[in-house]
């Protein structure tokens, strides 16, 4: 009768941690990026009542008789299956889709967690919004063109107090020349560019039609349309039509050789006070040479004004950090970090929905979104709690039977104790 209760009793206390973790379970029912637990029983040692025997030539074999001692917590563990992404409108709400943890502080305090609200704290580090641990990530380097994912990451600092300008760098020509005029004709094109310092400048192409060769030819240079001509206003040369008035690009090979531009041609306008010469790059080849009225003009150049820091921009899949600009511009400046671990239900739990790298979690794979099987970053996006209340309503009541039934085996051993006791009358 003993083993009896004290069997029991082992299943009432296993039963009450059952309760307390399904309990805990439904507490999180809507805790961003939180990971269910669950149970696993398993029994404790048998005791041997008999070892069994071996067949012989004269007779069978017989089995082992045991009786269990009771039952025992094999263990809990989190459930990392994925979460429903909810849709906030908010572009530093993140969530991973996909087996990834954001990284959160650094050394020895690091933490990985799936809930990705994020925030800019008054030293415009890129924080958890909750807890005000600083997101890991990559910086930009001065003078880089992107991240090195190689250099350990570490905490990412956004300046917003930040004006940009572009330069002009590409400008494209189209439109027509008249095919109909005379040698000596003049077509002006004006254009506006940009120099380092966001001030806009102003310049002309100005096409002078010349001798036919082939379809046509125009020879062009860069002048100021105030004072013409400029000698700081540095750029010319000529362009080449066939018969059908379509643009010829170069052919030294050709026969005659055709001397016509590459199609990207660099010329040079003075900036304004303290700024760079521009130095954009002119696309001729939309040009055409018809029997039509002459419509040369800009069709497409880049180069911005200043314009001050306006948003920042977390790009989906990728986790580019972004600084978006007033006038249009954008420039990278970080991006996060995701890691990823061999064996994620080895993590232990620490505070606010994070975990710890515990001793069988294996060690963090820190690197970029979308590689290395860590998953892609959904902006705007946050992972809800991927806690099953039917499948945890269903555990309550088995861990309310499971009591009960191992309750009900106390007491009736208890009654056939009494009636052992009540023998000596």
């Amino acid at each position: 009768m003993i083993r009896s209760m004290f069997t029991a009793i082992s299943a009432l206390s296993l039963h009450q941690k059952y309760l307390d973790v399904v309990s805990n379970n439904l507490a999180n029912a809507n805790t961003t990026g939180y990971k269910a637990s669950r149970v696993l029983f398993q029994d404790q040692y048998a005791q041997m009542m008999s070892p069994g025997a071996s067949p012989t030539t004269t007779q069978g074999g017989t089995n082992p008789a045991q009786i269990g001692l009771g039952v025992t917590m094999g263990y809990v563990s989190p459930n990392f299956t994925q979460g429903t992404l909810q849709s906030t409108g908010r572009n530093m709400d993140l969530g991973i889709q996909g087996d990834g943890f954001f990284v959160y502080g650094q050394d020895a305090g690091r933490r990985y967690s799936r809930e990705g609200s994020m925030s800019l704290d008054s030293g415009g580090y890129l924080v958890d919004a909750a807890t005000g641990l600083r997101t890991q990530g990559w910086m930009v380097a001065a003078g880089a063109a992107g991240v090195d994912t190689n250099l350990p990451a570490t905490d990412i600092q956004v300046v917003t107090d930040k004006t940009q300008a572009k330069a002009t760098e590409n400008i494209v020509l189209g439109g027509n020349l008249t095919a109909n005029g005379t040698v000596g004709d003049k077509v002006t094109v004006s254009m506006g560019v940009y120099d380092s310092l966001g001030s806009l400048r102003k310049a002309s192409v100005e096409f002078t039609r010349t001798a036919a060769a082939s379809g046509g030819a125009w020879d062009w240079k860069i002048v100021d349309p105030a004072t013409p001509p400029d000698p700081a206003m540095v750029g010319n040369g000529s362009v080449i039509f066939d018969a059908k008035g379509q643009f010829v690009p170069a052919d030294p090979a050709a026969t005659p050789p055709v001397v016509n531009p590459v199609i990207g041609v660099a010329v040079s306008i003075p900036g304004s006070t303290g700024a760079n010469a521009i130095a954009p790059t002119i696309d001729f080849s939309k040009l055409t040479m018809l029997s039509t009225t002459s419509s040369a003009a800009i069709t497409s150049q880049d180069g911005l004004p200043s314009g001050t820091v306006s948003d920042v921009f977390i790009s989906p899949n990728d986790g580019t950090i972004s600084l978006v600009y007033t006038n249009g511009l954008r420039e990278q400046v970080g991006q996060l970090a995701l890691a990823r671990f061999t064996n994620p239900t080895g993590l232990v739990r620490g505070e606010h929905t994070t975990f710890l790298a515990g001793l069988n979690s294996g060690e963090p794979e820190i690197g970029t979104a979308s590689t290395g099987g860590r998953g892609s970053i959904a902006s705007g996006y946050l992972e809800a709690s991927n806690v099953d209340m039917a499948q945890e309503f269903t555990n309550m009541i088995l861990a309310q039977r499971g009591f009960q039934a191992s309750s009900r085996v106390i007491t009736t051993s208890d009654e056939i104790l009494q009636e052992l006791v009540n023998l000596k009358r």
